[in-house]
Formats: structure tokens, C-alpha cells, sequence
């Protein structure tokens, strides 16, 4: 069993979540046994990252189901799709979501007398399996990281928003995390290859300079955080040699949607000849979408813009990198290029 400083279940069998807004200034775990505060926490963003919101809600299901009187196969249904609608872009939460109510739907059908239990063990080997593709994907993506690099990343990829493998001690968060993009800077780090990490800040949550900064520097990655805005100026100076970041869902031609703000990096990238890499597991690809026009895009609240009062505020959650933007995908099985429309298919066949 993997064990993340993010996530975790209590003995009672309720689900134990590390508050992400509060940090880096106070961490705190919250514990969930409710479909209601498990979507609280999604939206809220004190779970975040589109592969540990899937474990979350698998996770969630299952204590919820644990402690549900009378449990039925439509009162499951009821709540798991009230769940699966938490946030509209990240493709993983829909995803576990719905492998929940797969087995939920087998052992109704199979007259378990124990629903509760086998839910549970489904949603550990979500979280189990989730590890293991962050493992994968840091191995893969750090061969695609010279020694002495400096890498560009946006928002956070890394233990806090993955089920990858990390440890909680003494009530503080230690070292020895891994993620997504992360994990390949993190890989890389520990191969000595001697990398150094620019990270964007992130606007309007500033989810680098709060979360990637401070996971950098528990994991000793030399590192500077600049403001979004600054990316351009950095890389026209020669301050990056590539680019490196997560995806919230892509779709089967290789669009990749992610933390507001990476299309332009991806713009700014290509006009600077720097490679521009997407990490992510094999559930974050939704094959159903033709392409990245069809993943709905997430629009947060105005109060997470400051500006005068009485003028409007358009605060997307995302934005969608073409895939001619992408120089490859670091997946867990393997590193995939283009065209996305064929190497995508053959990672499902």
C-alpha cells in the first residue's frame, strides 16, 4: 500500500485529506466520510491534481458506502454521479468515479453482503495503481532531462497532487515524494544530473509558488519561481531548456488541457525553440473527445481575481494546448510523439 502525505484512510474508514489551501503556511488533514463534504473539498481545492482527485473520489465512495444504512444499487448511482459532477475538465475524476460504479453495479448484481468492503478494495488499487503511473512516468520523463537543465514547469504536478508514493511523519510533510512532471524533475534530481527548476507562480491561486515551490524545496531541487507573466523574459535570456508540466485531460488527437496559462508557455516555447513536454497517466486520456474543442472548460469564482469593484472577471481553470504545440507525452507507458491521433490509439490497443 502507497502512502501520500496527501491522502490516506483513518481507522474508522473515513478518508483523511490534507487541506492544500492552507499550505505552505499550515497543514492540516481533514477527515471525510460524506459525498457532500468529499465535493466540498474538489471544489474548494483543499484535494487538487487531476490523478489524486480521482483517488479522492474513489476513495470517498467507498467510506461513504462503509458507513450508508441500507445501501442500494440506486442510491449509489444517485451519489456517485452528484460526485462525478464536482469539476467539469479533470477527466480522472469521472473516470474513477465510474470504475466505482462498475464494481458497485458487479457486486449488487452478485449479491455481496458486503458492498461497503469490496468498494474499498477498488478504491486502493485506484490509489495503488495511480502510484505505480507516477513511478513510471518520473522514469520515463527524466530521460527526456539533460544533465544540467533548467526546466520550466507551471502549477503543481508533484506528490500533492498525485497518489504517488510519499511519507507523513510527525505531523510534517518529508521528502521523498513523486508525481507526474514532478516526478521526472524529481527522478532526474536524484540521478544527479544536477537540474535546476523555474517555477510559474500560477495566478490567480498561485499553486507553484505555494505548492511546487515548497515541494522543491523539501526535495532539495534547486528552483526560482517567477510570475507568469516573466516566462517569456526567461526564456528569450536563455533561462530554459525546456518545458515540462502536467494535464487535467486529453483528448484522443493529443490536446492537452491544463492549469491556466500553458498554451501560452506552449506558444512561447515553440517560438523559442525549446521542447515542450506533457506528463500524465493513461487515465487522464478521455478518447471519447475528437479533440481539445471538446473538453469543457471550468470557469471559477471572481473572487479569486482581486480587482475594483463593479468591474466583471473572467476566471477560466484551465486552457487547451493544441497538440502541434507538444513536442511529446510522458505517459506510464512510455514517452509518445507525435502524430498524437496514431501513438494515442496504439497506448489503449
Amino acid at each position: 500500500m502507497p502512502d501520500s502525505p496527501s491522502i490516506g484512510w483513518t481507522k474508522s474508514g473515513a478518508v483523511r485529506l490534507l487541506d492544500q489551501t492552507l499550505l505552505p503556511g499550515e497543514v492540516r488533514y481533514v477527515e471525510i466520510d460524506s459525498i457532500d463534504a468529499m465535493i466540498e473539498a474538489i471544489r474548494a481545492l483543499r484535494v487538487r491534481g487531476a490523478p489524486l482527485i480521482g483517488v479522492a473520489a474513489a476513495m470517498g465512495l467507498a467510506a461513504w458506502a462503509k458507513k450508508e444504512k441500507g445501501l442500494t444499487p440506486e442510491r449509489f448511482a444517485q451519489e456517485a454521479a452528484r460526485l462525478a459532477d464536482a469539476r467539469p475538465t479533470a477527466v480522472n475524476l469521472r473516470w474513477a468515479v465510474e470504475r466505482m460504479r462498475h464494481t458497485a453495479r458487479a457486486a449488487f448484481a452478485a449479491g455481496s453482503k458486503n458492498v461497503a468492503a469490496t468498494l474499498r478494495d477498488e478504491a486502493q488499487k485506484i490509489w495503488d495503481e495511480d502510484a505505480a503511473m507516477c513511478q513510471a512516468i518520473g522514469q520515463a520523463g527524466a530521460e527526456l532531462i539533460p544533465a544540467g537543465a533548467s526546466v520550466l514547469t507551471h502549477c503543481n504536478t508533484g506528490r500533492l497532487a498525485t497518489g504517488g508514493i510519499g511519507t507523513a511523519l510527525a505531523g510534517r510533510l518529508a521528502t521523498g515524494g513523486i508525481g507526474t512532471a514532478f516526478g521526472a524533475l524529481l527522478m532526474a534530481h536524484r540521478q544527479g544530473k544536477g537540474i535546476d527548476v523555474v517555477a510559474c507562480e500560477a495566478r490567480p491561486l498561485r499553486q507553484g509558488s505555494r505548492l511546487t515551490a515548497w515541494e522543491l524545496a523539501e526535495a532539495g531541487i534547486p528552483a526560482r519561481v517567477i510570475v507568469d507573466s516573466a516566462a517569456a523574459a526567461v526564456m528569450a535570456g536563455g533561462g530554459v531548456d525546456l518545458v515540462i508540466l502536467g494535464a487535467d485531460r486529453i483528448a484522443a488527437n493529443g490536446d492537452a488541457a491544463n492549469k491556466i496559462g500553458t498554451y501560452q508557455l506552449a506558444v512561447l516555447a515553440r517560438a523559442h525553440d525549446i521542447p515542450f513536454y506533457v506528463a500524465a497517466p493513461r487515465s487522464t486520456f478521455d478518447l471519447s473527445l475528437a479533440s481539445g474543442d471538446e473538453i469543457p472548460i471550468e470557469e471559477r469564482s471572481a473572487s479569486e481575481v482581486e480587482t475594483a469593484k463593479g468591474v466583471s472577471v473572467y476566471n477560466p481553470a484551465f486552457d487547451v494546448t493544441p497538440a502541434e504545440l507538444i513536442t511529446a507525452i510522458v505517459t506510464d507507458r512510455g514517452v509518445i510523439r507525435p502524430p498524437y491521433s496514431e501513438s494515442v490509439r496504439k497506448l489503449f490497443d
